[in-house]
Parts: C-alpha cells; structure tokens; sequence
C-alpha cells in the first residue's frame, strides 16, 4: 500500500480541489443558501399553502371555503415554526462561533417566522370552531 499522496481518488478529501487548487463547494447552491431536501420541502409548504389558501378564497366554495382555509393556515403554522425552530438553532450555532451579525439576522428571522407561525395557527383554530361550532 501507497502513502497518502499517492492516491489517485479525490474521494477521501474533506472537499474535493478544483482544477485551480482552490476548494469546491459540495451539493446544489442558490447563490450563498445550500439546497437541502428540508429547505425545499418548507419552500413547497408555503408557497403550496398560499396558493392553497388563495384558491380557498375564490367565490364559489360554498360551505367548503372555512375548511380549506383552516387547513391550508395550519399547513402554513407548520411550515413557519419549523423556520423559527430552525432559526433558533442557527442563531445557537452562530453565537457560539462567534458571528454576533448572523445570530442577530438569524434571531430576528426566526422571531418572525415564529410570530407568522403563531398568527396562522390562530388563524386555523378560529376557523376550525367557526366551522364546527
């Protein structure tokens, strides 16, 4: 067996070199945001439970308007307190590394996200009784 150096695989580096020598970036980018499965799944819950809602609101449901909404508002509570719980974290980890800018975005992002969160389940709860009630 070989030394280190004498691999031909690239494979066992922590990031692979480009042809220049200079470091590259692993998975799909959107600029400075990493693609991840999560990221797009709570994209497609909100703009999916916007939409949703949306369609929910055009005259015509008839007795199916309320229900739509209510549970197009908590798809929506969902979606937005997963973003504040994640926002948390990050704002956990930045402050730990000692990014004090990106901890104070991160919190207010998630704070946010935490308050659209909260204002959208209301919204599914009142709906919800308005329906059954």
């Amino acid at each position: 067996m070989g030394r280190t150096g004498d691999r031909q695989s690239e494979s066992w580096q922590v990031s692979v070199r480009a042809p220049d020598g200079s470091r590259r970036r692993r998975g799909l980018w959107l600029g400075p945001v990493r693609i991840t499965p999560l990221r797009v799944a709570l994209v497609v819950a909100i703009v999916g439970s916007g939409l949703f809602n949306i369609y929910a609101m055009l005259p015509g449901r008839g007795e199916q308007q309320i229900p739509m909404l209510s549970s197009g508002f908590l798809v929506m509570a969902l979606a937005f307190g997963a973003l504040a719980v994640g926002g948390g974290i990050a704002t956990w980890r930045a402050g730990a590394d000692g990014r004090s800018r990106d901890a104070m975005l991160l919190a207010v992002g998630g704070g946010v996200a935490g308050i659209i969160a909260a204002v959208a389940f209301a919204a599914s709860v009142v709906l919800a009784l308005l329906w059954g009630g």
